[in-house]
């Protein structure tokens, strides 16, 4: 019962940035399609999964107390960047952001994913999407890796992950004023790193 918990809580952590780009895509007016975002959503699965079956390959050489001090340290660090991320980029306004838009290199993209319409057509092409997913699924290595040192099933890591991604950006296009007025992108960003750093603190008892 606590694998399908820490599965569910470690997945939907590391799909809050995407809650933060669609949340970003829609003050610009920017389109993801259905098909567009499964394809993201695919991505996501296969970069999630193959994660978490090497966080399971490496707890395989390493013994099982070492590697709970391992994914404790990895999910307090993750929790702990998530937090801190927050807190540094609070005070940054829209003229900064509009000061970068031409930086527009696959780099940038991986550093900022809610830039990934190059060609400013204000909807997400297969190509931009393909950059999108890899950029937004970067951030679930280190959960992933995580998830399998601690046991849990890469393939319903996987799946989780995608779902969530389908359903955070899918989801964007209707609540995404609500988000914006509540602030709730980013008070769900502070909370999934406490909740990331609770469950690496966990693994230890």
């Amino acid at each position: 019962m606590m694998h399908a918990v820490y599965t569910f809580f470690i997945a939907l952590s590391n799909n809050f940035d995407n809650i933060g780009v669609r949340v970003a895509y829609s003050l610009r007016g920017i389109k993801i399609s259905n098909m567009i975002n499964l394809w993201i959503s695919v991505i996501t699965f296969f970069i999630s999964a193959f994660a978490a079956y090497s966080g399971s390959m490496i707890s395989g050489v390493f013994s099982k107390q070492l590697s709970s001090i391992i994914a404790m340290l990895l999910l307090s660090a993750i929790g702990l960047w998530m937090i801190i991320d927050h807190y540094r980029h609070k005070g940054k306004n829209e003229v900064e952001e509009s000061n970068d838009d031409n930086e527009a290199g696959i780099l940038h993209i991986l550093a900022h994913p809610h830039k990934a319409d190059k060609d400013k057509s204000k909807h997400i092409d297969f190509k931009e999407a393909t950059v999108l997913g890899i950029a937004l699924s970067i951030n679930n290595v280190g959960g992933g890796l995580s998830a399998g040192m601690i046991g849990l099933s890469s393939f319903w890591v996987g799946l989780l992950s995608a779902v969530i991604s389908f359903v955070a950006l899918w989801g964007g296009n209707y609540i995404s004023e609500y988000f914006i007025k509540w602030h709730i992108a980013d008070k769900a960003t502070v909370l999934a790193g406490v909740v990331l750093i609770a469950i690496g603190i966990e693994q230890l008892f």
